[in-house]
């Protein structure tokens, strides 16, 4: 709902403030005044091309800024918050929209103090106000609108099954994505199947374990240095226990003999100090550890003499056979495992490929014949909805001095599904006896489409109410009772939503919650000869009668004007 306006230099208009309240808010003045101005200072809002001559004249720049009350969540302001509108996650704090026009003909316009392209601003104001009377303003203009007005109409048992029809067409759209890829892709999955089936073959033929590149790696090491390592042990061998019997006589003395030796000397006096006997066990488990050690080094250099260069060969090639599978699957052997144990995985899923795409042909045949089921019931009630809105859209044009025009609701099939169903709605107009039905917006005057407009909203008020209307010349080429019907079909829409009516008619704004007049004045000037400005402001209930005086003779003190304008009032006071 829009709460405030304030217009800056737009045409004839030096300063204005408007407080506008919910429900039926109604704008008058004498022609010339600036009616005009305050519609196009909302179109400004709604993102409408701005044109230079537009601003005052002698002024730099025109401009016109709103508060409006926009609950949390409203996609409104979701667009707004994406935009970078600096806004609260509450709705207490209104959406700022402005617009601004330099007398040189270019334009800004901002959203809670922040800078957007105007096409934003258009999209932010067309969620929140629709405006009536261009029919480049219509809000269902477009075929999507057309059907989303007519499906709020059609009920809530309609809505229930379209959300099912949805959920079916979400289904179907999924598997149906599945097959198309399974199907599109066969050559390459194909192809992915056989390669993976020969790589898996190559590792199952080389079997790596987890460790055995290091284990390999540390083997041939001790392999390619066995001489060295034999060599060594039998030194350290010598050292410790003296060359073996079949070896020539080895005088050297050796580790053992002389721990023995050393062991032996203070065996005899070990019982005459305790501390001497503790240092004699000390030698006797050095004498044993070095036997023990010796011995293990004449087993290791025997053992060297086993492992000959059969066995490096063996070596070498089982660490050619993993290197190659390094390079190709991983940087070490756990990856390659890994990636074999993945790569299973998905080699089944390709093998299974061939009943999997008989299983999902079949569930999408059945699932398509499924929608088209519920879309041919999406259709009927449609189509019967469309009957009803049409007849009841006849009957507000009938009273709204239109009595041979008619509303055609147009479903037609469509060669394919969408998420809507296999419809395309179309809403056409036969405005006069004998007209051919054609698109809204066509073959119509302004004022003829405006109260068009104005009997599909009140009918569509109820399921699908917008949150602030406006027309303009929606009471063009009437009067009388006519304007009457106009005056009482505006109330029962403000009912719903908030509805800002220009009107030169007395019996419209009659209707009215509140009463807004543009007053024009005049001044002289001796510079350029004068110059003309206007003056908007809300009327208190002594004003209004007057202004309707004047709506109905021109004359506001006339006392018979005075009287038929209560009279027209009180009227109104009451059918509400």
């Amino acid at each position: 709902m829009i709460e405030h306006v304030t217009i800056t230099d737009l045409g004839v208009i030096e300063r204005a403030e408007l407080d506008l309240h919910p429900g039926f808010n109604v704008v008058t003045g004498e022609t010339g005044a600036g009616k005009t101005m305050v519609v196009t200072a909302f179109g400004l809002l709604l993102g409408s091309r701005a044109e230079a001559s537009a601003v005052r004249a002698g002024a730099e720049k025109a401009a016109v800024d709103a508060e409006l009350d926009v609950p949390a969540g409203h996609p409104a302001r979701q667009r707004a918050a994406g935009a970078g509108a600096l806004l609260e996650d509450d709705d207490a704090e209104p959406l700022l929209l402005g617009r601004g026009l330099s007398a040189k003909g270019r334009s800004r316009a901002s959203v809670s103090g922040r800078a957007v392209p105007v096409s934003v601003l258009g999209e932010i104001g067309a969620q929140l106000v629709t405006v009536h009377g261009q029919s480049d303003q219509l809000r269902l203009k477009s075929a999507s609108a057309q059907r989303h007005a007519l499906d709020r109409y059609a009920g809530q048992e309609f809505l229930e099954d379209l959300v099912r029809y949805r959920s079916s067409f979400a289904q179907y759209q999924q598997k149906a994505a599945e097959l198309e890829d399974i199907t599109a892709n066969e050559r390459e999955r194909r192809r992915e199947e056989e390669q993976l089936q020969l790589a898996l073959e190559a590792i199952d033929a080389v079997d790596p374990q987890p460790g055995e590149d290091e284990q390999l790696k540390a083997e041939a090491l001790k392999l390619e240095n066995v001489e060295g390592l034999r060599e060594a042990a039998r030194t350290a061998q010598t050292a410790l226990a003296g060359a073996d019997a079949a070896e020539a006589v080895d005088t050297a003395p050796n580790a053992v003999e002389l721990v023995e030796a050393a062991s032996a000397a203070l065996t005899p006096v070990t019982d005459q100090d305790d501390e001497l006997q503790q240092i004699a066990a000390q030698i006797s488990e050095v004498s044993t550890l070095l036997t023990d050690a010796a011995s293990q080094l004449g087993l290791y250099a025997a053992g060297l003499d086993e492992s000959g260069p059969e066995r490096l060969a063996e070596v070498h090639q089982r660490r050619s056979e993993i290197d190659r599978l390094l390079r190709l699957y991983g940087p070490d052997i756990e990856s390659v495992i890994s990636w074999a144990a993945e790569s299973r995985q998905r080699l089944m899923t390709l093998q299974s490929d061939t009943d999997r795409i008989e299983e999902l042909t079949e569930e999408v045949q059945r699932l398509e014949a499924q929608l088209w089921e519920q879309a041919a019931d999406l259709r009927r009630q449609r189509q019967e909805a469309g009957e009803r809105l049409g007849q009841a859209v006849g009957r507000e044009l009938a009273a709204l001095a239109m009595p041979h025009a008619r509303l055609v609701v147009q479903v037609e099939e469509t060669a394919e599904l969408t998420r809507h169903g296999a419809d395309v709605v179309s809403l056409l107009l036969a405005p006069h006896a004998g007209a051919a039905p054609l698109p809204l917006g066509k073959g119509a005057s302004g004022g003829e489409l405006s109260r068009v407009m104005l009997a599909l909203e009140v009918v569509l008020a109820e399921q699908d109410a917008a949150g602030t209307f406006i027309f303009d010349e929606v009471d063009a080429g009437v009067g009388g009772k006519a304007a009457v019907q106009i005056g009482k079909r505006l109330a029962m829409l403000a009912k719903h939503a908030q509805v800002i009516v220009v009107t030169h008619l007395p019996q419209v704004a009659a209707y009215a919650d509140r009463h807004i007049r543009v007053y024009k004045t005049s001044e002289q000037n001796a510079d350029d000869g004068g110059f003309t400005s206007s003056d908007v402001r809300a009327l208190s209930d002594q004003e209004r009668v007057g202004e309707l005086a004047r709506m109905l003779a021109g004359q506001e003190d006339s006392a018979s004007a005075r009287a038929h304008a209560q009279e027209l009032l009180e009227t109104a006071s009451s059918d509400s």
